[in-house]
């Protein structure tokens, strides 16, 4: 009786065409609904990225999925603990429960519906024992990157603890891994991706970015080559992480912040028998990769 999905995201943002142009480039498909921008992963029947003009970048609010019982659960909880029901956003993204976390990010969690779910395509690898005889080329034909799916997304926080009892207490998500006093890892009560909310230690609270799974590390660098080529800035890779495991390249978007490919992404049961640890700095960000740029994990929002 928790949230069971990210839904989507919203931002705030000084110029809309900026947006549409960049994530459209990233390989997102755009809509226009009341002056608002949304966006949708291919094929996937769901707004997942809601872009609202403004003077400032800012996160707008997070995007959760749930049903009657869990909407009702996380409202007793809230009750519980003095925290009080908040008027929606805007009128695009009006229903469901709206409330605030500790750092003043709105929340909206919303009854889901059929859930418009694809599973990640099987890529194949051609090795000793396990090549494939297609008669075809084992390189990708030369396309877009398209994503299909919003993954999870990465918060400044300057309180790791407070939020982190936020999202776990309150909206009832799970603790996946740590590395004590820099970063968390957070993941459904239903199980599936390592993580769907992340937080990194900050002097103030901010988007650092959103993340966004393709087909393989072929795609991720086929999106990355035609991000760059572009014209915008990179954030970092390609590579490997440590915690979740998955493949990444980060591209930065017109406002400093992140939007990353991702695929291969660890997976935790549902079951509870996933056992959070506590790691090393050294595992924080990478198995392999280049060097990390010394921005990676500034906060580039205005105070």
């Amino acid at each position: 009786m928790s949230v069971q999905s990210l839904l989507s995201y919203a931002l705030t943002v000084p110029d809309l065409k900026a947006g549409q142009c960049f994530y459209s480039t990233f390989g997102l498909d755009p809509a226009e609904r009341d002056g608002v921008l949304t966006f949708r992963c291919d094929g996937r029947d769901q707004d997942q990225v809601f872009l609202v003009e403004g003077k400032k970048k800012r996160l707008n609010h997070l995007n959760f999925g749930s049903d009657d019982k869990g909407i009702a659960a996380i409202r007793g909880r809230m009750q519980q603990r003095g925290l009080a029901e908040i008027d929606a956003q805007h009128n695009v993204f009006g229903g469901g429960l709206w409330l605030q976390d500790p750092d003043g990010h709105p929340i909206n969690v919303r009854p889901e519906g059929p859930r418009p779910w694809r599973p990640a395509p099987a890529f194949t690898i051609n090795s000793p024992g396990h090549y494939q005889r297609t008669g075809e080329r084992g390189a990708p034909h030369r396309h877009t990157a398209r994503p299909h799916r919003l993954g999870h997304v990465l918060l400044h926080t300057p309180n790791l603890d407070r939020m982190v009892a936020f999202y776990t207490e309150v909206l009832g998500m799970r603790l996946s891994d740590r590395v004590p006093g820099i970063i968390v890892f957070m993941h459904l009560p239903t199980g599936g991706d390592h993580h769907v909310v992340a937080l990194l230690a900050d002097t103030r609270p901010g988007f650092h970015h959103a993340s966004f799974e393709v087909a393989s590390p072929d795609e991720i660098g086929l999106g990355a080559q035609k991000v760059l080529g572009s014209g915008y800035r990179n954030g970092w890779g390609f590579g490997r992480h440590v915690l979740g495991s998955n493949f990444f390249h980060y591209l930065r978007d017109p406002w400093g912040s992140l939007a990353e490919y991702f695929c291969d992404i660890d997976q935790i049961p549902a079951d509870g028998s996933w056992k959070a640890e506590d790691h090393g700095p050294e595992d924080s960000l990478y198995l392999w990769g280049p060097a990390v740029p010394e921005d990676f994990g500034a906060n580039f929002e205005e105070a």
